[in-house]
């Protein structure tokens, strides 16, 4: 839809998110910055969205992929309170400026460095 209204950039995004997050969480885990706590949030996230079961199905339109986002926002913000936006952004490998619109999203801020981005 997003690809047929010219938004391409954004499709992209959204394309390269779950992907982007489960590596981030895998580099996270592996991070010694990051406290135990955060961790073990960190690794139910990964599980969560790498699995096909949801409490609302993936093919139901806007809805469907709702549960993996606020998962992924709830671990996200736990995550950066716990151990800093820094290590957030050292560790994404996806578009600078869509970690730091989910950051931003949820009341995180970023190094100066990636704030003007976007």
């Amino acid at each position: 839809m997003l690809v047929a209204i010219g938004r391409i950039g954004v499709a992209r995004e959204l394309i390269g998110l779950i992907p982007n997050l489960l590596l981030l969480f895998k580099d996270l885990v592996r991070d010694e910055r990051v406290p135990r706590s955060a961790k073990l949030w960190l690794g139910f996230a990964a599980v969560w969205l790498a699995s096909p079961i949801d409490l609302i199905p993936e093919f139901i339109p806007v809805l469907g992929p709702l549960d993996d986002a606020v998962v992924a926002a709830a671990v996200l913000r736990h995550l950066v309170r716990k151990a800093g936006s820094e290590v957030v952004y050292e560790h994404w490998r996806g578009e600078p400026s869509t970690i730091s619109r989910v950051l931003r999203l949820f009341g995180a801020s970023g190094p100066l460095s990636r704030e003007g981005e976007g």
